[in-house]
């Protein structure tokens, strides 16, 4: 197990070091609770990603609910103009997306709700799957998932209800590295734990997830933090610092450039994990994603027909 956790600043990811032109790496970033960092580690990941492969970003959250909206450089026309259960081109696709800039004058994508706050909130899918065949759609080698569902809940719920849990669903897609994010802080790592466990308990491949432990502060992690982190390095593949940033506090992933150089090296530590992780489970070079099927079309609706007479109702 490979655990990151202070110390010497790792070295950047290696430009030469890309994916083959027909892989597709997922990247679901979850968390138990609100206030984890998922958002940022997502752009993070985006951010570093992106030396080496073509990225997309999927935001599942609702609009009212996401900062994605206010944090790409050139906003592209946004989840409202992808119709659902209608095919689409990769053109069309990609015009929905919206590009945010890298370090290194680089670029990725994110497939976001652009419209203004007032408008009436967009049906998104929850099915993993069906975000998975969106982000197919555009020919991205790497697909990072900011999610929005907590963990710990939607096991239990899922569960209780006798129902596939999102969680599950997401570990499922084709070539998945999920990222736990936590607050590093005791009631952070406490959530964290239990959507561990929940995760163990319903027989998720956690030795492939990756663990990011988000800073809220400048300084040392406090002590429970520190003992969890090395508690999990034999559950998981990498447990990876993201340090404090106070720009990343005021203006989220926007103005990439102003990040401090050691945001970047963590993003660039935690694709390391991302990577890392992938090539353990299906060898070096990843091979070659799946083609999803095609959206199933929903029939048609029923209408009302008076029923003949002598045929019973």
């Amino acid at each position: 197990m490979q655990l990151q956790f202070g110390g010497t600043l790792a070295k950047k990811l290696n430009p030469a070091a890309t994916l083959p032109a027909e892989a597709r790496l997922v990247v679901p970033v979850l968390a138990a609770i609100g206030g984890s960092g998922r958002s940022t580690t997502a752009g993070m990941l985006a951010g570093s990603l992106s030396a080496m492969a073509s990225v997309l970003v999927l935001d599942t959250a609702p609009r009212l609910a996401s900062p994605w909206p206010s944090w790409p450089s050139e906003p592209g026309a946004g989840l409202a103009s992808v119709p659902p259960d209608v095919p689409m081109t990769r053109r069309q696709v990609l015009a929905a997306a919206s590009r945010c800039a890298a370090p290194g004058g680089r670029e990725w994508h994110v497939l976001t709700d652009h419209q203004e706050w007032s408008g009436a909130p967009l049906a998104l899918p929850e099915d993993p799957a069906a975000w998975y065949q969106l982000a197919a759609a555009t020919g991205r080698q790497a697909v990072v998932a900011d999610t929005a569902h907590p963990v710990a809940h939607d096991i239990v719920a899922a569960q209780c209800e006798g129902r596939p849990a999102l969680t599950a669903g997401w570990f499922a897609l084709p070539f998945s590295v999920p990222v736990f994010c936590a607050a590093a802080t005791g009631g952070g790592v406490h959530a964290l734990q239990t959507a561990v466990q929940a995760a163990t308990a319903a027989g998720l491949p956690l030795h492939r997830a990756v663990v990011a432990l988000v800073a809220t502060g400048d300084g040392r992690f406090p002590a429970p933090v520190r003992a969890a982190a090395t508690m999990l390095q034999s559950r998981v593949s990498a447990v990876v610092e993201v340090p404090h940033d106070p720009h990343v506090r005021s203006h989220g992933m926007r103005d990439a450039h102003r990040l401090k150089p050691r945001t970047a090296e963590a993003g660039d530590r935690l694709a390391r994990a991302v990577l890392a992780a992938a090539h353990a489970t299906w060898g070096e070079p990843l091979p070659p994603a799946p083609v999803p099927a095609a959206a199933a079309v929903p029939p048609a609706p029923l209408t009302a027909r008076p029923i003949p007479e002598g045929v019973a109702s």
